[in-house]
This record gives structure tokens, sequence and C-alpha cells, in this order.
């Protein structure tokens, strides 16, 4: 199996309880086309932090573009529910007797993305994500990044007025990030078994549209760069872009960085980063540029249409075991165990009666 390097840190089924087992993955997610991350609305800047340039050389205090934790996840989640609903693996919740849903406040509990993204149920019960993400950050500045662009919605005359002359008021100045920029990001996968990696995986390179007004703009590329399994997470996000900076400072003799930067080159640098990981307190494996090949084509034959149905439904029956009873069923079997101790109970008092009769 091609990811039998990372056995010692998967888990062979589901288990409710963690045993310390981390799989790192350094992940590029690159735009390739206009882009909008924001957490307003229309016309609100996009997001951004400041931060540190550097680490070691470069530490000046600079603004970084932010895509967030959950213009991540959101995506991806929704790209693996749709084959979920496709084939049948998504339940009913059981109190509201609807289809499980995100942001309804009614997950079922018992579906793949339910025991490995986690859910919450107000007044129920509650898993805690086995993907760990963390915000990811742009190389460069942010003023490097972005531009303006004008929106207007014209009539059916072609123009900016209507049959009568008046004048449209659709009209809007937004901020975009431009294509071609690069955000690093670092995703932890806890305690997962190798077809939960898969899954995982599956749904981060082939999700591809993020942010906002994703039908018109928004389409990514992402690219997983490394793989660590261990006793502890890698390094954070910021952390991996700050290295990164110095050295590709280092490598453009302390010239400014530009955009657009060569794809090659960044990955190039982001493999002297992570070799440095190697040493790192609690990274034991580094999946080899020939492993990590041979993972990314297992993925892609389990998600491939021959697999995919069977990949699905076999990691669907592996939490047979661990789906708890609805509520009704447990009543039900509540109501059946004391019925049957009150049945056991008068079966005693009976049969005291007749020992008394004998006695008699």
């Amino acid at each position: 199996m091609s990811i039998e390097t990372l056995k010692p840190f998967l888990a062979e089924t589901y288990e409710n309880f963690p045993k310390g087992r981390f799989i790192g993955l350094v992940v590029l997610r690159t735009t390739r086309s206009e882009t909008i991350f924001r957490t307003e609305g229309t016309g609100e800047p996009m997001c951004r932090e400041f931060v540190q340039a550097g680490i070691n050389n470069d530490k000046k205090i600079i603004e970084r573009l932010v895509m967030t934790k959950r213009k991540q996840v959101a995506p991806e989640r929704r790209y693996g529910r749709e084959f979920l609903r496709a084939y049948g693996l998504l339940y009913k919740n059981q109190k509201e007797e609807t289809l499980c849903s995100l942001n309804t406040n009614a997950p079922c509990e018992m579906c793949i993305d339910c025991f490995l993204y986690g859910f919450a149920a107000g007044g129920g019960g509650a898993q805690k994500s086995r993907i760990w993400t963390e915000d990811a950050f742009s190389l460069l500045p942010a003023h490097d990044l972005i531009g303006d662009r004008t929106i207007n919605a014209i009539f059916e005359n072609g123009t900016m007025r209507d049959e009568e002359g008046k004048a449209s008021t659709a009209l809007n100045t937004s901020e975009y990030i431009k294509p071609g920029v690069h955000f690093l990001d670092v995703v932890t996968l806890k305690d997962v078994t190798a077809d939960e990696f898969r899954y995982v995986l599956g749904n981060i390179l082939l999700t591809s549209r993020y942010g906002a007004v994703s039908s018109r703009v928004g389409r990514m590329e992402n690219q997983i760069l490394g793989v660590f399994g261990g006793t502890a997470e890698l390094p954070s996000s910021l952390e991996l872009v700050q290295t990164l900076h110095d050295s590709m400072t280092v490598t453009a003799n302390n010239q400014p960085l530009e955009h657009p930067l060569n794809n090659d080159l960044l990955i190039n640098e982001v493999g002297k980063v992570m070799d440095m990981w190697r040493s790192r307190r609690g990274i034991s494996v580094k999946l080899s540029d020939d492993e990590l090949k041979a993972v990314i084509e297992d993925v892609d034959e389990h998600w491939s249409e021959a697999q995919r149905e069977q990949f699905l439904k076999r990691l669907d029956e592996s939490y047979k075991d661990f789906r708890q009873a609805p509520d009704s069923e447990k009543a039900s079997a509540n109501n059946g165990k004391k019925s049957k101790r009150k049945k056991n109970q008068e079966q005693d008092q009976e049969q005291e009666a007749v020992s008394e009769e004998v006695e008699e």
C-alpha cells in the first residue's frame, strides 16, 4: 500500500478517544482567477493581518492577506458531502427528521462528515473535529496582491439607463485578489484511518472554488507539498510563511520579492524549509518525493469514477459500531428493559407466593 510509511500514525479503525497520532500536510493554495476573501459584505476589504515579514532575518511588520480556516474547510466539506448525498450516505437527524445539513444545527451525527469534521448539536451531542486547520497567509504583502474592480449592471438595451432614461444605481467598486497569489497552509489530521486520510486529501485536492461569488470567481489550485507523521503538530502556517520569506529573500540576494512569483522556485524553497522540520520535536517521518507521489496516485485512484462509490461506502461502514441509537430507539430499549424487569419481579413474587403456600 502506498501509505505504508504512515501506518504507525494511522488508526486501524475509528476510536472515540485520541491516541496521539498526528499527520501533518503542507498545502500550497494558488489563485487561478480573481478571488474574494472577506468576512463582511460587498465592498468590504479583503481579510488581512499585520504580521512580521520573516522569522529571523527580516523582522519588519507587513500586512499579509489571510485565507481564514473557515474559507478553506467549508468548500472542502461541501465537496465531499456532494458524493455522500449522491450515494445515500447522509442520514436524517433523529429529532428534526431532516437530512444532515451544514449550518442548520441539526447534524445527523452518523455520516462520514460528522465523524471527521465534527459537529455540535444544540442540546444534543458533540464531536470534536479531527481535521485541524488554521489561517493560511500569503507570502507577499497584501498591497502587491490586491486590485480594484468596478462593477456595473447594464440594462437590456446595453446601457446604464433604462427605457425611461433613469440611470442605473448598480455601480460598485470592490477589491479582489489577483490570480497567481500563493497561500501556504498547514493542515493536521488527528487519529485518522487510512480511508479517512484518503477522504480528506481527496476533498483538498479536488475542491477548486473558494471565497465569495464562487460561481464567477474564486478558482484555486491546491497542491500537497509535504506529508509528515509524528506525535506532535507541525509548525504553524504563519511560521512556515515567515521562514519561507527569509529563505527566498536570501536566494534573491535580498532583493524585494515581487508578484507574480515563480511557482517552481517557490516549491523548491518550501522543500528546503520542510527538510529543516525533520529534526523538530515530535516529527518522526517525512514522506519522500516518490512516496508523496504514490500517496497522491492512491488518493486519485480511490476517488476515481470506478472506485469512488465502493470507497465511500466502505468508509461509511467503518463507523457502524460507533453510531449511537436514536433517542426513540433508546427510549424503546429502556422501556423494554423496564417491562422485562417488571415481568421478572412479578414472576419472583408469584414464585415466593407459591413457596409460602407450600410451607403453610
